[in-house]
Order: structure tokens, then sequence, then C-alpha cells
């Protein structure tokens, strides 16, 4: 009998012991039980494309005037382009030209960055479009005051264009600085520069377009998930007026960025800013397309 109690304690030892892993169970349970973080799904592009050879050698030819009469050679290397500096061709990546004409010289870049986002509640489409309002917000736009499509019927109110004009200032050197293609130096850019008299017949072969009929900068509708147009005017000392626009779509994850720019070579010239308009968002709407295939 003197046997029995010892078996009694090592039965109570078990028991304890389970209700100990039933607690540990329960807490564990309990742990799993609390609201958990679904991560975010992944954006749609987990590649871009090759910059350099994203343009149609047919639109390059229509966008760098003169570039097509050069020698072999010289035509070869225009066309090519230069590719961006990047250390990670994933998440960034870009290209350039430019083609000297006699009378004027043009650039043209375009800059593809796929964005990922490091929180799992975040989406890569979240973080992309934080990134694209950023660019938006320094164009001076916005787009739940987006003036849309009629913004073109009203683009021929001086205060209005000049507002707007004024509003895009500050968004020079954020949105020139990635672009080694424009040729001249965007940070000492005056954009009241615009408003200067440029004579009704200075456009020359550019086709006479003046500041005065420039369509704003604005918001575009019908262009990835979201787009806008920064169009600068500006002019740096005595030298010839240059212009750049600017186009910026987001798709998914992608940010894309399209800059097309005109120096004259003569300073009684004026770019002509519709056509470099309607060029810069031919060839955004054109790289759209490319992404969604």
């Amino acid at each position: 009998m003197a046997y029995v109690p010892g078996v009694a304690l090592l039965a109570a030892l078990v028991v304890g012991c389970s209700a100990g892993s039933d607690s540990n169970a329960n807490g564990a349970d309990s742990k799993a039980g609390s609201p958990t973080v679904t991560p975010a799904p992944p954006g749609r592009y987990e590649t871009l494309p090759a910059p350099c050879r994203a343009v149609p050698r047919g639109m390059l030819k229509d966008l760098l005037p003169g570039a097509a009469e050069l020698p072999g050679d010289q035509q070869e290397k225009v066309f090519r382009g230069s590719a961006s500096v990047t250390y990670d061709t994933d998440r960034k990546v870009g290209c350039s030209w430019k083609s000297d004409a006699p009378n004027a010289t043009r650039s043209l870049s375009i800059d593809f960055e796929r964005v990922v986002s490091y929180d799992p509640a975040v989406s890569d489409d979240d973080r992309a479009d934080t990134v694209y309002a950023k660019k938006e917000k320094a164009a001076g736009l916005s787009s739940s005051a987006a003036p849309g499509p009629d913004a073109e019927k009203n683009s021929g109110t001086p205060g209005e264009k000049g507002k707007d004009k004024g509003k895009g200032a500050d968004a020079d050197e954020p949105e020139g600085a990635a672009a080694d293609a424009t040729p001249s130096a965007d940070g000492s850019a005056d954009p009241s520069s615009s408003s200067s008299p440029s004579g009704g017949d200075g456009g020359g072969d550019n086709g006479g377009t003046g500041t005065e009929d420039a369509l704003p900068s604005r918001v575009l509708d019908n262009l990835g998930d979201a787009a806008f147009l920064h169009d600068l005017p500006t002019r740096a000392g005595s030298t010839a007026q240059h212009r750049t626009v600017s186009v910026v779509f987001r798709t998914s994850n992608v940010v894309v960025t399209v800059r097309y720019a005109e120096q004259p070579a003569l300073v009684t010239q004026v770019p002509d800013s519709r056509e470099l308009q309607e060029k810069a968002q031919a060839l955004a709407r054109k790289l759209a397309e490319t992404l969604s295939e």
C-alpha cells in the first residue's frame, strides 16, 4: 500500500503537465486568433522594358527631325540612344536621344520606374500612386481639381495660363534633374519668361506657335491609371527660348516619364508648344500600349 501514493503522485504530475500544455495551446490559439495583416497584392510588373528599344524607329524619325538625313553611322548613333546609368535595371531604366538640325535641337528622354512596396499592408500599386502623386504635385497640378479635357478649350485665357505656368515653376528641378537629354539647365529657368514678347513670325520653321497659343499644363485622361502633362518654356539670358514638355503616367506599379524638348537655333524663334505636346502624348500612349502587351 505504500506504493500507491507514488502512483498517485505520478498521476498528479501527468495531469499537471497536461493542464499546462492545454494552457499553452489555448494561449497559442488566442494569439493566432488576433487580427492578422493580409499581404497586399503585388504589382502587375516584375520587369521593365529595354528603354532604348522602346521607341519605334519611325517615331524617332518624327521626334528627331534632321536625324534621318545624317550619314549612316551618325544616324545609327542618334537612333541608338544613350542608356541612363542605373544600378538596378529591374527597378529603374531610361534612355535619351538628341538631334541637332540647322533650325533647332530636339531632345527626348524616357524613364521607367518600377515601384515595389516593402510594407505588406501597402500594395505596389498604392505605393506607385504615391510616387506619381508627388510628381503631379511638384508640377503644380492636382487630380482632385483636374482641368480635364476642357482645359484645351479654355487655354486662351491669359490669366489662367499664367497661373498654371507659375504653379509648375517649382516642378522644374525635380522633373528635369533626371534627364540629361535637355540641352539647357532648367534649374535657372524663370517661368515668367514665357510672357516675354516672341513676335508673331518668330516661329520660323517651327510653325510660329508662340507661348500665347500654348496649352496649359494639365491632368490627362485615358492614359494609364493616372497621367499629367507639364509644359515649361524657359529662357536663359540671351539664348533662344527652350521648351520642355513632360508627360508622366502611372500604370499599375510602373511610373513612366517622357520628356521632349526643343531649343531653336535663333533667339527670334519660338518652339511650337502644340506640336511638342502632341508628339510627347503620342509617344506616352505608345509606351502605355507596349507595357500592356
